[in-house]
């Protein structure tokens, strides 16, 4: 294989260019192969074209440090090559698992130095990075998008509704243009008890109603308090007579509710501050075996509440870093997978006693509204709190324009667990929520 590859990078010029960038040095078993690959490297670098096998002879009789039966090795394996594989699909599917192979052997060596190496200067804490990073090995054959020759595209994005995640209330879908879009990260600001996980569940609720598969991620609440919440909203039954239905009639709900859509929901616990996105990744690949799921939707309950994969709180980082390196992994994995995320964060201390909250109220950490896409504040007061009703307040937003309903008023049932709209006149509380 490592032949194969070293001549298709000599020969191929389109397999060079997608490949050339991801294959590392450590990848190659035999020592020729790794003094070859790095000559071949090194030309193109310079020239901005791939060698021949006479240069790479040339190359070869001008290296010093070179052994004379790593010398021979090299030129036999130049003199090897002999043409290039015709089948470039299959190619480059074999030589990309056989990339993330030899990534992922190389982490497990990396990581046992750290773990048994008294000399070794990197912290225990890297190794869930290096091995993530082995398990997301892949190449990147995108370039870029051409402004003129994708314009086609970006026309089917901009008029392409399916992909975005709707919501049930219109507010918060005129605010974002239509719903989530994929590839982004919504932060719910709010106090203690405000309603941010109301919020979350019944947005997840609507979701699955909608035929969307779900992911809810606590790190706050237990699994099955928060399918309670979830139940109390999809089922229409106050939390506090869910222990009074009985079998048959929650039977019945829940088969209606079966046959009503085909998305899926699937709440997973995580103990506080133990879990980062190297742990929601292995989740996502454990459900996509297990279950064949696959989200459209990521909720994680809180953001403030998980670790970061790449840092570890310390004296010498900061809630600031902690806490944005953990907003830019959660974003990152957004992206990665191609969906929209939705979080929560805590108001500071000034944000708690104020009546208009705003980018600097943000808890913790100023990185976090710097990296989201989506920050709204929930705001609450005994005036809306007596009429079942709370305020939304856009902080930041990339999907649409901001002063487009920067503030709006909506409904809340607290026993359902549910959000509604509000009539726009006087700003009425609807005789039946959503």
């Amino acid at each position: 294989m490592e032949q194969t590859i070293l001549q298709n990078l000599l020969l191929n010029e389109n397999y060079c260019r997608k490949v050339l960038p991801y294959v590392k040095t450590t990848f190659f078993e035999m020592p020729s192969a790794r003094v070859v690959f790095d000559l071949i490297k090194k030309h193109i670098g310079k020239y901005n074209k791939r060698p021949t096998t006479e240069i790479l002879k040339i190359e070869l009789d001008s290296q010093s440090g070179l052994t004379e039966d790593l010398y021979k090795e090299s030129i036999a394996l130049v003199d090897s090559f002999t043409g290039a594989v015709e089948d470039e699909t299959w190619l480059l599917e074999t030589t990309e698992a056989w990339g993330k192979e030899r990534a992922i052997y190389n982490g497990m060596l990396d990581s046992m130095s750290i773990l048994k190496d008294k000399n070794e200067k990197r912290d225990k804490g890297e190794i869930p990075k290096i091995l993530e990073d082995a398990i997301a090995f892949s190449f990147d054959t995108s370039i870029g998008h051409d402004y003129l020759a994708d314009s086609n595209s970006r026309f089917n994005f901009y008029h392409d509704v399916i992909k975005r995640i709707r919501f049930d209330i219109k507010k918060f879908n005129e605010i974002t243009g239509g719903g989530l879009p994929p590839k982004t990260l919504t932060v719910l600001m709010g106090g203690v008890g405000v309603g941010k996980t109301q919020a979350m569940c019944h947005f997840a609720a609507s979701n699955l109603t909608l035929g969307k598969n779900v992911l809810y991620i606590t790190l706050e609440m237990q699994e099955r308090l928060v399918a309670e919440r979830v139940d109390a909203n999809l089922l229409d039954i106050p939390m506090a007579e869910m222990k009074l239905i009985k079998g048959h009639v929650w039977k019945a709900k829940m088969d209606a509710l079966k046959h009503k859509t085909v998305g899926k929901l699937i709440i997973k616990e995580y103990p506080t501050g133990a879990a980062s996105v190297f742990h929601f990744k292995h989740l996502l690949n454990e459900l996509r075996l297990k279950k064949k799921f696959r989200p459209d939707i990521i909720y994680i309950d809180y953001l403030n509440i998980c670790c970061s994969s790449r840092v570890k709180l310390s004296s010498n980082v900061g809630l600031y870093q902690y806490v944005k390196s953990i907003t830019e992994e959660v974003r990152g994995m957004a992206v990665e997978y191609d969906l929209p995320i939705v979080t929560g964060t805590q108001l500071n201390r000034e944000g708690y006693t104020s009546s208009d909250p705003s980018m600097e109220h943000t808890s913790e950490s100023w990185g976090l509204p710097a990296t989201v896409d989506l920050l709204l504040a929930l705001i609450t007061n005994d005036d809306l709190a007596s009429l079942s009703q709370i305020e939304v307040k856009q902080i930041k937003n990339r999907l649409s324009d901001l002063n487009l309903n920067k503030k709006f008023i909506i409904g809340r049932d607290l026993s359902r667990m549910k959000f509604y709209e509000i009539e726009t006149r006087g700003q009425i509380k609807k005789t039946m929520p959503f």
